[in-house]
């Protein structure tokens, strides 16, 4: 194989963060254009062709429906690109395990597409930015990455889209890959995957959509009551997440409330705000007598993304739907 093609998406986040200071406190993210990072990679000798394209500028607690409409269209024509080899996205961390599952359902399992970010900005001491982009180059750039579906790379280590989670909010290995580990450890110079790809050939599970329905996530806490999930009705949601307490529990009240929601026509799926672990039906709460969804090992915010994109795509069958939450 010569030297690969990669094709760079850009869309902001700390790894093209500035914060003016080397050892400052604060920082503006998105402030790198894409063109500044290539040139940086390329610095380095790293053997790839790289070429970017900016989507965006902001940090990824503004990335939503506007921005991931048009980074998927430019993922699906690199894809159909003979000359690239595989795309790298660059992203801000606090969001980017929701827009790789996002990517991850609604692309074919062929060349790698890579996430990647930076839990410090790109001028500040020790910053890991550039080592973590040339590391997702040499993912992104291997043929054995064919196949895995979207990854993230961060710290060193390749997760796939559906394990990777964000556990920490300022370590420097701030993910962690639930239920699975990382799928190998890499570094500029040596990648290493703990098995072969077992996605090889796999279509998109599901239709990208023009739009993506309303679906709220409920926060369980103690002493709440069921005022909170008539408040998120108002907003007239089309399903609903509860991040519950422990194995997706909640107060009685509240899940007889959910209960009705169910009732109404719109699907409600049980999660969990436990950092690790899955949610199983029938534990502590009866699913089949309510109608609930339980989430098994996605946690809340990738719930929400799974459930809207099968919305979007007409599925509303119960069944259906556990039947992809327990999909690995």
């Amino acid at each position: 194989m010569g030297t690969p093609h990669i094709r760079i998406l850009a869309t902001g986040g700390t790894i093209a963060g500035s914060a003016g200071s080397a050892i400052g406190h604060g920082y503006r993210a998105g402030q790198v254009a894409i063109a500044d990072m290539v040139a940086g990679a390329q610095a380095l000798g790293i053997a790839a062709q790289l070429d970017g394209i900016d989507i965006a500028q902001v940090g990824s607690q503004d990335i939503g429906w506007p921005q991931w409409q048009p980074l998927h269209r430019h993922i699906v024509e690199a894809l159909a690109d003979e000359d690239i080899d595989g795309i790298i996205v660059t992203h801000g961390t606090d969001t980017a395990e929701e827009t790789a599952m996002l990517l991850d359902i609604t692309l074919p399992a062929g060349k790698p597409v890579v996430l990647v970010g930076a839990m410090r900005p790109a001028d500040a001491v020790g910053s890991d930015g550039l080592r973590n982009f040339a590391n997702a180059v040499r993912v992104a750039g291997d043929p054995a990455a064919h196949g895995r579906g979207v990854m993230l790379v961060m710290g060193d280590t390749v997760l796939a889209a559906s394990d990777a989670r964000k556990w920490a909010t300022a370590n420097i290995d701030a993910f962690r890959g639930y239920p699975r580990g990382p799928l190998g450890v890499v570094t500029p110079a040596t990648l290493d995957w703990f098995g072969p790809a077992d996605r090889t050939g796999n279509p998109a599970r599901f239709a990208f959509p023009d739009r993506l329905p309303r679906v709220e996530i409920l926060y369980a806490h103690a002493g709440m009551d069921e005022a909170t999930v008539g408040a998120l009705l108002r907003l007239d949601p089309a399903g609903m997440v509860l991040a519950g307490l422990g194995q997706g529990n909640a107060p009685r009240a509240v899940l007889s409330a959910l209960a009705e929601v169910v009732a109404s026509g719109r699907p409600v799926v049980r999660a969990s705000r436990v950092d690790e672990g899955s949610v199983d039906r029938n534990v502590e709460v009866d699913d089949d007598a309510a109608g609930f969804i339980a989430s098994r090992a996605y946690n809340p915010q990738k719930s929400r993304i799974l459930l809207q994109v099968m919305l979007a795509n007409g599925i509303t069958d119960p069944a259906r739907m556990q039947a992809e939450f327990d999909r690995r």
